[in-house]
C-alpha cells in the first residue's frame, strides 16, 4: 500500500476513526503568526519551557505547530478541547494521551522534516511514523555501512547509483517507523532487522534478528508526502483502510 504525493484530503467535517484504520495528518510547520499565537496558547507549561529552549526562532515555532497541530487533530477524535489533553511518556520518551483522555485507545505519532510534519493516529495497537528529506549529496553508503543490516547494504549497493539516495532514506523511515512504534527508540539497533529498500517493493519488515514471528506482527505502509521526501508508516496488525488528510492550520 502507497499513499501517493495526490492522497493528501482535506477532512471531512465529522470525523471518525473505525477500528483497523488510520489516519496520517500532513501538518506544514509554516504558518501564519496568528497561527502561532493561537496554538501556542493550547501547549502546557512543559511544552512551553521546551519551545523557548530552541535557540533559533524558525526551530521554535515549527515545535510550538508540531505539537499544537498534535492537540488540535487529536482534540477533533475527543471532542474536547485542546489546551487540556495531558500525556505521558513511556521510558523511551514517547509519548501517549493520559488513560484518562483515552489513552489506552487513541494511539498516536509525530515526526517532522524540514518543514513539514506527519501524525499517524490509530486505535487499540501500537504505530510510528518517520519522515526525511531525499539529500542526494548525503553520503548514504557510509551511513548505511554503520547503521542497516548486511542484507539491506546488499540491495542498497545492488541497485544503480541514481537510484540509491531515495533507497537510502526509504530504508531509513521504515527503520525509524518501525522502532517508534515499537516505542523502544534508538535502543534497538538498526542492524538488526530488515526492511525492504528497492523503488518499487512494497514496503515491509522482512526479518527481525532471534525473533522470527515478529516481521508477521507488523504492516508497513509507504508514504509520500512531497516530490523529494519519503515517509513510512509501521503498525500492528493489518491496515484495512488508510486515510490522509491535510491540516490547514484552521480551527
Amino acid at each position: 500500500m502507497i499513499a501517493a504525493l495526490d492522497s493528501w484530503n482535506s477532512p471531512p467535517q465529522n470525523l471518525t476513526l473505525d477500528i483497523n484504520e488510520i489516519h496520517v495528518w500532513r501538518v506544514s510547520l509554516a504558518q501564519t503568526e496568528s497561527c502561532l499565537q493561537s496554538l501556542q496558547q493550547t501547549l502546557s507549561t512543559d511544552e512551553r519551557t521546551k519551545a523557548e529552549r530552541f535557540h533559533f526562532p524558525k526551530g521554535r515555532s515549527q515545535f510550538i505547530v508540531s505539537r499544537g497541530a498534535l492537540r488540535e487533530i487529536l482534540s477533533r477524535y475527543l471532542n474536547i478541547n485542546s489546551h487540556i489533553l495531558r500525556f505521558d511518556y513511556n521510558p523511551y520518551g514517547k509519548p501517549s494521551l493520559i488513560a484518562a483522555q483515552g489513552g489506552n485507545t487513541l494511539r498516536f505519532n509525530l515526526s517532522h522534516c524540514r518543514e513539514m510534519a506527519l501524525i499517524a493516529i490509530t486505535k487499540n495497537r501500537d504505530i510510528g511514523v518517520d519522515i526525511e528529506g531525499i539529500n542526494p549529496n548525503f553520503p548514504c553508503l557510509e551511513i548505511a555501512e554503520r547503521f542497516f543490516s548486511s542484507l539491506e547494504n546488499t540491495l542498497l549497493r545492488s541497485l544503480p547509483e541514481h537510484l540509491q539516495s531515495t533507497a537510502f532514506f526509504t530504508c531509513w523511515t521504515r527503520k525509524e517507523a518501525y522502532i517508534k512504534a515499537v516505542g523502544k527508540g534508538l535502543s534497538i539497533p538498526l542492524n538488526q532487522f530488515d526492511v525492504s529498500l528497492a523503488p518499487g517493493e512494497p514496503a515491509a519488515l522482512l526479518n527481525v534478528e532471534d525473533n522470527p514471528e515478529e516481521a508477521s506482527r507488523w504492516s508497513l505502509i509507504e508514504l509520500i508526502p512531497s516530490s523529494d521526501m519519503v515517509a513510512t508508516v509501521a503498525v500492528a496488525g493489518d491496515c484495512s483502510k488508510l486515510h490522509c488528510w491535510q491540516w490547514t492550520g484552521e480551527f
